[in-house]
């Protein structure tokens, strides 16, 4: 009890801290508990001489339950308070609640003012878990935990009777056969087990309560009525009456022990086997499958339509998001399932797994290599053909849209040139149809490159075999026979207004001298208002001063665009003033322009009142980049500290990995608070965080006063919480090969010395020279091979130098050696690999003479065991499995069915054949 682990001990009390209190409400369950419970207290009470009636009234002072405690525990408690007061009550229950708290046992919501109140429910549950703590958890069954294990010990012995099937600590016990199997597995003459009927589960309950407390001293826990009576009997009433059973036959016999050391072996072996029939499995339709895709994914038929090529990649798309994944996890869970397989095996001490010709993971690696390539080349051909097809696709509609266009601007126009207006226009007239059919004119020669474009479309599409040809080439044909004709009657109708234009000389210059120099003030305008008007999207002080800079320089072009516009308003006011003076008959408004002098003043008073706002908005951006600037500092400052630290301490924990500073346990301790310290600086780095928060919401994309970004810093921070808590297990994992096999410190500091020493290039790993090396440096002798016994150096300048120096260096043993170190065939050797060989060859183990030894207690050191032997005293399953195995026995003194447990025990580690 004193050497418990107290780890052990909350992994099992864990689950009690979410006990549901509320199941007590049930009136049977308290039943059955009450009664339960108080014959348990009982029990143990009786060695002191008295006892109790009712559980939650007698515990109330708190004096019963300390010499209850005293009791079950053997040590003594604090001395009680004698005193009838409240007060001395609570102080008494309180010392028995230290108590059970100092044990390791934390108590959820159980105080001693509600024990001393008489309240059921807490009660009931303080008292279950004394139960757990001093009856129940020091149960262990094969390393398991006290329920799991209390549960395996009770399904192992009910094993082989029929009608009992033990699952779990309620309705497995319902019918009373539980019970019986067990008093009849260690006393089979109290109970008669084969008159005992499933249907009559009151006597076989009764049967089993009396006899218990008559013959072994378990006092009557369970009334037979309320088990039957109770559709799902209390799971902790059971589970206390059946840890009475176990404490009453913890002493069985010798024999169990054996049987569970060689039930141990067995499993080990059957477990094994199991592995390797699973890799062979997988091994093999891992492959298949890959044998099976790759011919698809080297298939290159083209296809004719998009849609056809579009259904490939969406197969293609199937295959990598729903078929390929599992292959991957399948080849994943393959290669670790051979991993375990191999540590299983070397911590065994059983010889490496050889898989079948053409399934070695390096097989399965090869393959699967062939077929990332060919899905590599059918993903690029996929998207070259798709590409293409596009490519057709692309130019058709281009060639429709090109040809609906002009056939758009074509509509018409040849009844236009047609027209002969011209005959009764007036002079303004006449000069604005020239004016318009030179700008026609101008419109027909700008068309020319659509209709070119429209015409090498179509050519290229004849060229990649367009599907759909003959129609591009009629629709082609018909827009180029239109462009000849429309040049045609363009030219005529040119012809014709010149003709007219020699009639009517006087045109009116003032008109066209407005219009062009309007034209241009107004775009001017209408440009600067834009301008004036456009959001602008800096991220720095460089770029708001470069806009400031630049509407600085506008505002300075403002008079010199006042004057034109005084110019232009000039020109209206002249052609007014000629109108007026002259009597022109003016028929409509000035032909070259739609610009009229009102239009020009109002832009112009509108380009005035922009001026202004944006000076605001220009100033206002200026402030918000300042302001960006500073988040900018701020945040750099710390990155360009935290960033270095990051580093440092990578470097740092790489110098500790290989330093050696003395214990194992100082070194972890060390790490520890190491790593202590690193997450301390947790708080700057979220201080990073909340200043880069303040960044991103202030839309800022970059930084140039630092190099770091936060993902880098995210990064960093986590590599390095990974390293040092990689760092700690490494050390673990040595002090548990260490502990488990008995490796003293000053061996695991010369291990780790000559390790590091021939691991020159500090990979944390061996080759198999450097590995030779280390081995003669420790001492180890490999066998001699007088090849290479000559004395001079050769091109192998570090083995012949240690042959020199006295050392026997054999290439069959090192190569035995390295097949134990090195299973997969790597090349190199790992610390960790080359700590369990050292361990194995200075450690003791599980050999087969001790599983000899075992099996020799079972056959009464008898030189051969029987099948009924072997079924009485093992599990069904490992029984049947030896019995399949087992050699018949042929010596001097062997008996029919006798069977040969020495050559199954030599079989086991490799040392003969099944």
């Amino acid at each position: 009890m004193d050497h418990y682990d107290s780890q052990q001990t909350n992994d099992y009390m864990q689950p009690e801290e979410d006990w549901d209190r509320d199941l007590l409400l049930d009136p049977a369950w308290e039943k059955q508990q009450r009664k339960t419970f108080t014959a348990w207290c009982n029990s143990h009470l009786r060695k002191a001489g008295t006892q109790i009636e009712n559980i939650e009234e007698d515990f109330r002072d708190g004096l019963k339950l300390m010499l209850l405690l005293e009791v079950i525990s053997g040590e003594r408690l604090a001395k009680p308070e004698r005193g009838k007061m409240r007060v001395h009550k609570i102080s008494n229950v309180n010392k028995a609640l230290d108590f059970i708290a100092s044990k390791g046992v934390k108590l959820v919501s159980i105080g001693a003012e509600e024990i001393v109140d008489g309240n059921v429910k807490m009660t009931l549950g303080m008292i279950w878990t004394i139960i757990l703590r001093f009856a129940i958890q020091d149960i262990s069954v094969e390393e398991t935990s006290a329920k799991e294990g209390l549960l395996l010990w009770c399904q192992r012995k009910t094993a082989p009777y029929k009608n009992v099937n033990i699952q779990n600590f309620h309705i497995s016990w319902k019918d009373g056969l539980g019970f019986c199997a067990l008093i009849h597995r260690h006393r089979p003459e109290l109970i008669d087990y084969g008159k005992l009927r499933k249907d009559d589960p009151l006597t076989n309950l009764n049967t089993a309560f009396d006899v218990a407390e008559k013959y072994l001293d378990i006092p009557k826990m369970l009334d037979a009525e309320d088990i039957v009576g109770t559709a799902r009997p209390d799971e902790k009433a059971i589970m206390t009456y059946v840890s009475s059973f176990y404490h009453a036959f913890s002493g069985a016999q010798k024999a169990e022990t054996a049987a569970n050391r060689i039930c141990k072996v067995l499993a080990v072996n059957q477990e094994n086997e199991q592995l390797m029939e699973d890799y062979e499995k997988l091994a093999s339709d891992l492959l298949e499958w890959i044998r099976r895709t790759i011919p698809w994914l080297e298939n290159r038929a083209p296809e004719n339509t998009m849609h056809a090529m579009q259904q490939k990649l969406e197969d293609f798309r199937d295959y990598r998001r729903l078929h390929k994944p599992p292959k991957v996890q399948e080849k994943c869970q393959l290669e670790i399932n051979f991993n375990t397989l191999q540590t299983k095996l070397r911590l065994s001490n059983r010889p490496a797994f050889m898989p079948s010709e053409g399934r070695m993971v390096s097989d399965i690696n090869n393959a699967w290599g062939c077929l990332e390539q060919a899905e590599k080349g059918y993903e690029e051909w996929l998207l070259n053909e798709i590409r293409r097809l596009e490519r057709l696709d692309h130019l058709a509609e281009k060639f429709r849209q090109k040809a609906s266009i002009h056939e758009a601007w074509t509509d018409g126009k040849e009844a236009m040139l047609q027209q002969k207006d011209y005959e009764t226009a007036t002079l303004s007239e006449i000069k604005a149809l020239l004016k318009k059919h030179e700008a026609f004119e101008s419109d027909l020669a700008a068309h020319q490159d659509r209709v070119e474009q429209i015409a090498a479309i179509a050519q290229e599409l004849n060229e990649l075999d367009y599907y759909d040809s003959p129609n591009v080439n009629a629709r082609c044909q018909k827009i180029c026979d239109q462009w000849d004709s429309l040049g045609a009657l363009t030219q005529k109708r040119r012809e014709a207004l010149e003709r007219t234009e020699k009639l009517l000389e006087t045109i009116d210059q003032l008109y066209l001298e407005y219009a062009k120099r309007a034209a241009p003030f107004n775009n001017w305008m209408e440009g600067a208002m834009e301008d004036l008007q456009d959001t602008f999207i800096v991220h720095t002080i460089e770029e708001i001063q470069g806009l400031t800079t630049a509407h600085e320089q506008f505002k300075a072009t403002l008079p010199d665009a006042d004057k034109e516009r005084l110019a232009i308003l000039g020109i209206h006011n002249e052609v007014s003033k000629i109108v007026q003076t002259y009597h022109v008959n003016m028929a409509g408004t000035n032909p070259y322009t739609t610009i009229t002098p009102q239009e020009i003043n109002g832009k112009w008073d509108h380009v005035r009142q922009l001026v202004p706002r944006r000076d605001q908005a220009l100033t206002e951006e200026h402030a918000r980049q300042q302001h960006n600037e500073k988040l900018r500092k701020q945040f750099a400052a710390q990155a360009n500290i935290i960033g270095p630290w990051i580093q440092t301490k990578m470097e740092e924990i790489g110098r500790i990995s290989i330093e050696m500073h003395g214990t194992l346990e100082d070194q972890l301790s060390h790490l520890r608070q190491y790593e202590k310290s690193i997450v301390n600086y947790k708080p700057k780095i979220d201080q990073l965080e909340g200043d880069h928060q303040l960044i991103q919401e202030a839309l800022i994309f970059d930084n140039k006063h630092t190099n770091y970004t936060m993902e880098h810093i995210r990064v960093g921070w986590e590599q390095l919480l990974t390293t040092i808590a990689r760092t700690i297990n490494e050390v673990e994992n040595q002090i548990l090969t260490r502990d488990a096999k008995g490796i003293s410190q000053e061996q695991m500091n010369e291990f780790r010395a000559s390790f590091n020493h021939f691991d020159r290039d500090h990979s944390g790993t061996l080759g198999p020279e450097e590995f030779k090396a280390c081995l003669i440096s420790l001492g180890y002798d490999i066998g001699n091979d007088p090849q290479k016994k000559t004395g001079m150096m050769d091109t192998d300048d570090f083995r012949a130098c240690l042959i020199s120096m006295g050392y026997n260096m054999g290439e069959a043993e090192f190569a035995r050696i390295m097949s134990i170190v090195d299973p997969n065939r790597l090349g190199v050797v790992t610390f960790q690999a080359f700590i369990d060989f050292m361990s194995r060859e200075t450690a003791d183990t599980d050999t087969a003479d001790q599983v000899m030894a075992s099996f020799k207690i079972l056959a009464g050191d008898k030189n051969y065991i029987t099948v009924e032997e072997l079924r009485r005293e093992l599990p069904p399953d490992q029984a049947e499995y030896c019995i399949a195995r087992m050699a018949p026995y042929t010596g001097h003194d062997a008996v029919p069915g006798a069977l040969d447990y020495m050559s199954f025990s030599t079989a086991l580690y490799g040392e003969s054949d099944l």
